[in-house]
Formats: C-alpha cells, structure tokens, sequence
C-alpha cells in the first residue's frame, strides 16, 4: 500500500521524510538520544544514517504491508512530534498492534492522544480491523495514560515480558475494538 495521510485536527499523520522540504532525521536522532525513550524502544537510532535506514526500512514496510508508520507532524511547520505505526498486521484476524513514541520535547501536549483516534479510524474504516493491540512495560506511565485516553480496555498482564534497564518487567496488554 503506498502511505496515506490521515488529518488528526491538530496535527497530521504523513510519512516519515528526509527530502528537500522536510528532514525528519535529526529529530529521529535527538528523540532516540533520550534516556526514557530508550528504556522503552528497542530501536537506537546514533545518526543520521542510521535515520536514513530507519526512513528506508519504514517506507519499504508500507510498501510490503508490513507495517504502516505515520510522522505525527505539526501542521504549519511539519515538525516531527512523535510516530504512530500499526504493526503486525494481520488482515485475514482483522488484527494490528498499535505502537508509539513522542519526541522528549513534545511530551505531555496530549499529541498522541489526537493523533492515535485518526489512526484507529483508518485502522477500522479503511483496513477493516476489527481489533487493535496495544502493549508496554508495566512502569511506562505515560503509555498507561495514552491506552487509558485513547479507549483501550486493559485485557490483562504478562509476567515478566518485558526488559527495562536490563530488569524483566510485567508487560501490560489492551485493545480497542471496532465496535467499542
């Protein structure tokens, strides 16, 4: 699928970028520099070309269908503000799993409490999923307030699924359905 822009009122949802208009590569640097995004991703993104492989790896993903990520960008300026993907995707369940990350500076404006509603409305109406994913470590307030925002229902918890600074933590797990 080629990537979609969704409107989110305040923001919008594009594609990760590095072309002559918007470089989004040094904030994917600077976001992944910080101390509590790293104890929650995986991912490390030291420079700037590791951002273009991480922009690469990201539109081939869209192309394959294997995962669609949108840029949380600020209107007026396209500034990268956070990301929202819907990944492992499973079209024939009508399942995704909704992951996210806002950048050090933007936490706390509520952005991805509008940006992660638009995704879900494509999720539902454009791909016809019926049920949503979403996960983090258990000490991950911010995530916790984002689900709770957002309309996810907490289904439960996995013992220990999680390692944050090298210490294996509970996972919490929620969803949102199409119908809730």
């Amino acid at each position: 699928m080629e990537p979609v822009e969704i409107n989110a009122g305040l923001y919008y949802l594009r594609q990760l970028r590095a072309d002559r208009h918007i470089d989004d590569r040094p904030a994917l640097v600077d976001a992944f520099a910080d101390a509590e995004t790293q104890l929650y991703r995986t991912a490390r993104i030291p420079d700037v070309t590791v951002a273009d492989r991480y922009l690469e790896t990201r539109a081939e993903q869209w192309r394959n269908d294997q995962r669609y990520s949108w840029a949380v960008a600020e209107q007026t300026t396209g500034e990268l503000l956070a990301e929202v993907d819907l990944t492992d995707l499973r079209p024939d369940h009508r399942y995704a799993e909704l992951t996210c990350w806002t950048h050090p500076e933007h936490r706390g404006r509520g952005i991805l409490g509008a940006a992660i509603p638009a995704v879900l409305r494509f999720a539902y109406g454009g791909l016809e999923l019926h049920h949503v994913s979403y996960r983090h470590a258990a000490s991950n307030v911010a995530s916790r307030r984002v689900a709770e925002k957002c309309g996810f229902i907490l289904d439960g918890r996995m013992r220990e699924a999680f390692v944050v600074d090298g210490t294996p933590e509970d996972m919490l797990i929620w969803s949102r359905l199409s119908t809730d």
